[in-house]
């Protein structure tokens, strides 16, 4: 991968009601090139649109990849990889750091409800585990030919992206400002 080659990497942060969701443009020679932020609810249902919302802020058409940490931010406000690809028409990649059953029992067993919640969880690809740098990540991906690839050429060390690094980052110092 060229080491110009940008990623938009999203992640969030919560206290309260309201989550801060940071979104990062790193470049694969680990360069930050922005930073921009957004908001959704806790347990909602519109994170989905809020990141699409950060996406068109951005106005970047030289990102070439979006990278999300996990698929259920903010307390199960499930993401549609699906319709975040066709609103920023580029590969989308979500990347969870544990292995896991997934997220079907629990979302039954949080909401009295769960119906649009779950059935929006369960038509996600499924999770591909992937090994990095000695650890092991767990993607999902949509439009992506090489997601493996894409995740080691943007993990320098360890087993987190950097444009998710850097966006996890992002939000807790933002929500720690909105917060105090």
């Amino acid at each position: 991968m060229k080491p110009g080659t940008r990623a938009l990497g999203v992640a969030e942060s919560y206290t309260g009601e309201r989550s801060t969701l940071a979104g990062t443009v790193v470049r694969a020679d680990r360069v930050v090139d922005d930073v921009c932020f957004a908001s959704c609810t806790v347990g909602g249902l519109d994170a989905t649109s809020r990141i699409i919302d950060l996406w068109s802020d951005l106005d970047r058409p030289d990102v070439r990849y979006v990278v999300l940490a996990g698929i259920a931010p903010a307390w199960f406000n499930i993401l549609d990889l699906t319709r975040i690809h066709d609103a920023v028409e580029r590969p989308v990649l979500s990347i969870s750091f544990e292995s896991s059953p997934g997220l079907s029992e629990a979302i039954r067993r949080e909401f009295d409800t769960p119906g649009e919640r779950l059935e929006r969880y369960e038509r996600q690809p499924p999770r591909e585990r992937v090994s990095v740098n000695d650890e092991s990540v767990f993607v999902r991906s949509i439009g992506c030919d090489d997601p493996a690839g894409v995740v080691r050429a943007f993990t320098p060390e360890g087993g987190r992206p950097e444009p998710v690094r850097v966006a996890r980052l992002a939000a807790r110092a933002a929500d720690d400002y909105r917060t105090d």
